[in-house]
């Protein structure tokens, strides 16, 4: 063995454990990239845009209120799928969840005489029971999670629809504090808004502070070496439906208070700006990985659109394609982010 080797080898005994190196940090630059906060740009241009075609109604503040307070459901729609996404399974049922628990609430409160608090926390469990339902196809019988959810959104909308007579839940005891759930304002933003940001950050804490946020990215990012590496994998897809039913449920809720009545069509148009939502969040602020204040993001950037959209008279349908086209840029986006992240994988590797 040479001189300078055994110097290498002996210096941690005489000097102590060699310390890790300090944690690399991300330059500014890399915070602001394009490819690192694209939507936030995208957004500026948005407005820049509308604020030219339509300024007298656009750039002001009661617009900036509309685009919040319209879209705080989407929000709640789109945050419900990012940790079953997480872990690489799909639930096309929110339209359904959103509908029926709305239903439910305001039947509670409307034919049975409930009370407010007791009407939302039964029509919460029903959303848990609905995405507990997803979780044992999906996971206990091995049902793909696309085919499966899609099918049970369509039981939820046939049994909907058979409960209801397909007639919308409607009364005056949905005026009497049940409406302020979703109307009451505070600072000139609906409740629903905070309902929003609220679940965001409960969201971003877990899935970025977390071992169990760790795990479920894991679980997406490759299941079968985080099974091997003993991560519950199983668990956390069964979870993490579960969670996207209660917080569906929580946005159907919501959307009942809003409009004071349990509507029998209300959820299905939140299904494509939810995913878009989502899709286009994973591309912002952690490349590749669904996340709440990405998805918040792209909510903004979406509800900016349509609204922006609709102030300019612009054809309706033009509401759907803008949707649709930042659907399929963010899968692009994503499905490249996500590459290159198992490229680097596979590069630390070796």
């Amino acid at each position: 063995m040479s001189d300078s080797l055994t110097e290498v080898v002996e210096r941690p005994a005489r000097n102590g454990p060699t310390p890790p190196p300090p944690r690399a940090r991300k330059p500014w630059s890399r915070h602001l990239a394009f490819t690192n906060i694209g939507a936030v740009y995208v957004l500026i241009a948005l407005v820049v845009v509308f604020g030219v075609w339509v300024p007298d109604t656009f750039l002001t503040l009661d617009t900036f209120r509309q685009i919040l307070n319209s879209n705080a459901v989407t929000a709640l729609a789109a945050l419900s799928i990012i940790i079953p996404l997480s872990a690489r399974v799909f639930d096309l049922s929110i339209g359904g969840t959103i509908t029926l628990t709305g239903v439910v609430v305001t039947q509670l409160i409307v034919e049975r005489g409930l009370s407010v608090p007791v009407a939302i926390a039964l029509a919460l469990v029903v959303g848990i029971l609905i995405g507990t339902l997803n979780a044992v196809i999906v996971v206990v019988l091995k049902i793909d999670s696309f085919i499966a959810t899609m099918a049970s959104g369509a039981l939820l909308a046939a049994f909907t629809t058979m409960v209801t007579g397909d007639v919308d839940v409607t009364g005056v005891e949905l005026s009497e504090g049940f409406d302020e759930f979703g109307q009451h304002l505070v600072g000139g933003f609906a409740l629903p808004v905070y309902y929003a940001l609220l679940v965001a950050v409960v969201l971003w804490f877990v899935m970025q502070q977390t071992a169990f946020g760790r795990r479920m990215y894991a679980t997406g990012f490759n299941k079968d070496a985080a099974r091997l590496a003993g991560v519950p994998t199983e668990t956390l897809r069964f979870v993490s439906l579960m969670i996207s039913g209660g917080i569906a449920g929580l946005a159907g809720i919501v959307l009942a208070g809003t409009l004071a009545a349990g509507s029998v069509t209300a959820g299905a148009p939140y299904l494509l700006g939810a995913f878009a939502a989502a899709f286009l969040g994973a591309t912002q602020l952690h490349g590749g990985k669904f996340n709440a204040f990405g998805t918040l993001i792209a909510v903004l950037l979406l509800g900016t659109g349509v609204v922006g959209l609709g102030l300019a008279e612009a054809p309706t349908w033009s509401h759907d394609l803008f949707t649709g086209v930042v659907l399929i840029v963010a899968l692009v986006a994503t499905r490249y982010q996500r590459s290159n992240r198992k490229q680097g994988a596979a590069s630390s590797a070796d």
